[in-house]
C-alpha cells in the first residue's frame, strides 16, 4: 500500500522537468483582452485570428500593412513574458495550422505545419518506429513556438532543436515567402530559430527525426558537489547514456544540497513490448501535493520526501523515447485568483555547478521567494543562433516560482530574479528569453553579447517593425 500511495503521489514529477508552467492561457472575446500563462500581463488588442489557412494569415498581414497594425504570432502561449502579444496588435493564432504535410520513413524527416504539436507528431511516427531528436519535456507545446525560442530537452547528444531543424519557410512582413536552411537565406536561419516571431510566420517545418529506443532508468542519489563529475564521467562519458534530467531539492531541510538524477541508458529487449504511448492519469493526488508545496514549507519536505521514495521505485525500469519525451503535464496546471507559478531558467558552466549553487544560496537564504522546484539539464555548446544561450556545455537550472499577481508582488520577484541573474552572469552563465523580461537591459546584453546585432537584423528584415511582442519593445532600445 505505502508503494502504490508512493506512486500515486509522485508520478510525474520527477519525469516533467517543468519546461513551462501549465496554467491556461485566456483571451476574452467580447473585449479583446489577451494574456498568457503567466496571467501578469493582461493587455487589450486589436483581435486574434485563427490562421488556419495560409491565405487568411497572408491576408493579416496586407490589412495590417494598409492599416499600420502590428502583428503577433501566439502558439500555445506558455511562454511568460508578453512574447505572443502586444498592446493592440493583431494576433494571430497559428494552433489551427497543424497539418501533417510530409513523412519519409526512410530519411526518418517530417514536415509539419507549425501549429502542429509535438503530441502530433508523436501519434504519427510512433507507429514506424521513430521518435523526436529535441523538444521540451513536454508535447503539448507547438513546434513554431518550441523552435522560435530554441527550445531543449533531456537529450544529451543533440543540442537545442535547432540542431534538428532542416529547412523551414518563412512568411515575412512583406508578403514574401521564403525557404529558410543551412544552405539557403542561412542569416535567417539563426535570426528566426530563436528569433521569439519577430522575423516573420513559420509556415511549416522539415525536421530531422531518430530511432525510438528502448531505455533503462538508472536513479541515484548525488550531493550537489559530486554531480558536475558524475555528469562528465558517467552520463556524457557512457556512450549508451542518451537522456538525463536531475533535479536538486528546494525543501528547506536539504535548500540546495541534495540531489537525484535519472539516466536513459540504452537497453535490450523488443522495443514493440513498450512502445504504447503512456496516457496520463491519476493527476489529482499529484496535483494536491504540488499545492501543499506551494502553501506550507512542511509541504516542500514532503514533497521532496515523496520523490526520493519514488526514485527507489522507478530504478531499472524499462522505458521507450517516446514515452521518455512526454512528461506529465495535466498535474502543474493551476488556477487561481491571486497568484501564478512562473519560470525562470539559468544556464552555467558545467565545471562550476558546486560553486554557482553555494552563491544561489547565499542570495535565496536572504529572500522570501516561493520557490517550489528546481529541474536540472544539460545543454550543449551550440553554434549558429544569434540569441545563443550556450556558447560552451551548460547546466540548465529551471525554477518554477510561485508569486502573487499583485503589483508589489511582481515587482519583489523581479528584484529577487534581477540578483540571481546576475549570480548567473558573475559565473559565466546566461538566462533563458521566453520568460518574464525582469533582467534589466544590461543583463540581457551582458548574457546575450550579439544581443545588437539581433536587434538591427530585426529592422533589416523587418523596417517598419510589423512584428512585434513585449520581449521586443521591453528591449530594442
Amino acid at each position: 500500500m505505502k508503494k502504490v500511495l508512493i506512486l500515486l503521489i509522485c508520478i510525474g514529477l520527477y519525469g516533467t522537468i517543468f519546461a513551462y508552467s501549465l496554467h491556461e492561457p485566456t483571451t476574452s472575446s467580447s473585449n479583446q483582452y489577451m494574456t498568457d500563462v503567466s496571467k501578469l500581463m493582461p493587455v487589450k488588442v486589436d483581435r486574434v485570428v485563427k490562421g488556419s489557412e495560409f491565405e487568411s494569415i497572408r491576408e493579416v498581414l496586407k490589412e495590417a500593412e494598409e492599416k499600420n497594425l502590428r502583428v503577433s504570432i501566439a502558439g500555445k502561449r506558455h511562454s511568460m513574458g508578453g512574447h505572443t502579444y502586444y498592446h493592440d496588435s493583431v494576433v494571430i493564432d497559428m494552433t489551427g495550422f497543424n497539418k501533417i504535410l510530409e513523412f519519409d520513413k526512410k530519411e526518418k524527416t517530417i514536415t509539419v505545419q507549425s501549429g502542429a504539436t509535438w503530441e502530433d507528431i508523436q501519434q504519427y511516427i510512433n507507429p514506424h518506429g521513430l521518435a523526436v531528436q529535441v523538444m521540451q519535456s513536454q508535447n503539448i507545446f507547438t513546434v513554431g513556438g518550441s523552435i522560435s525560442v530554441n527550445a531543449h530537452g533531456r537529450d544529451i547528444r543533440k543540442g537545442s532543436l535547432i540542431s534538428t531543424v532542416r529547412s523551414f519557410r518563412l512568411l515575412t512582413a512583406d508578403g514574401r515567402i521564403l525557404n529558410v536552411s543551412r544552405d539557403e537565406n542561412r542569416e535567417l536561419f539563426y535570426l528566426a530559430l530563436g528569433g521569439y516571431g519577430l522575423f516573420g510566420v513559420i509556415l511549416d517545418v522539415e525536421l530531422q527525426l531518430t530511432d525510438d529506443e528502448l531505455y533503462e532508468m538508472r536513479t541515484k542519489t548525488l550531493d550537489y558537489k559530486d554531480y558536475s563529475e558524475y555528469f562528465k564521467t558517467e552520463v556524457e562519458g557512457d556512450p549508451d547514456a542518451q537522456l538525463h534530467l536531475a533535479r536538486i531539492s528546494t525543501a528547506p531541510d536539504s535548500f540546495l544540497t541534495e540531489m537525484y538524477v535519472t539516466d536513459y541508458l540504452r537497453a535490450d529487449g523488443t522495443l514493440s513490448e513498450h512502445n504504447t504511448l503512456k496516457k496520463e492519469q491519476l493527476t489529482g493526488v499529484t496535483k494536491f501535493a504540488l499545492g501543499l508545496a506551494r502553501d506550507f514549507n512542511w509541504g516542500k519536505n514532503s514533497f521532496w520526501s515523496l520523490q526520493k521514495a519514488y526514485f527507489e521505485q522507478v530504478d531499472g525500469d524499462l522505458i521507450t523515447r517516446n514515452n521518455a519525451m512526454r512528461g506529465e503535464s495535466k498535474f502543474l496546471e493551476y488556477k487561481a485568483e491571486n497568484d501564478t507559478d512562473v519560470l525562470q531558467e539559468y544556464f552555467v558552466p558545467v565545471d562550476g555547478f558546486a560553486d554557482y549553487i553555494d552563491d544561489l544560496r547565499d542570495v535565496l537564504s536572504e529572500e522570501d521567494l516561493n520557490l517550489l522546484n528546481i529541474t536540472v539539464r544539460y545543454v550543449n555548446h551550440e553554434e549558429g543562433p544569434v540569441l545563443s544561450y550556450s556558447d560552451e556545455e551548460m547546466f540548465a537550472l529551471v525554477l518554477l516560482i510561485n508569486q502573487g499577481l499583485s503589483e508589489k508582488e511582481q515587482k519583489k520577484t523581479e528584484e529577487i530574479v534581477r540578483k540571481m541573474v546576475d549570480v548567473t552572469l558573475d559565473h559565466g552563465g546566461s538566462y533563458y528569453l521566453p520568460y518574464m523580461s525582469y533582467p534589466t537591459r544590461e543583463q540581457l546584453h551582458r548574457a546575450y553579447p550579439r544581443a545588437d546585432e539581433f536587434f538591427r537584423k530585426k529592422l533589416k528584415y523587418d523596417p517598419e517593425e510589423r512584428f512585434t511582442n513585449f520581449f521586443y519593445e521591453e528591449y530594442k532600445r
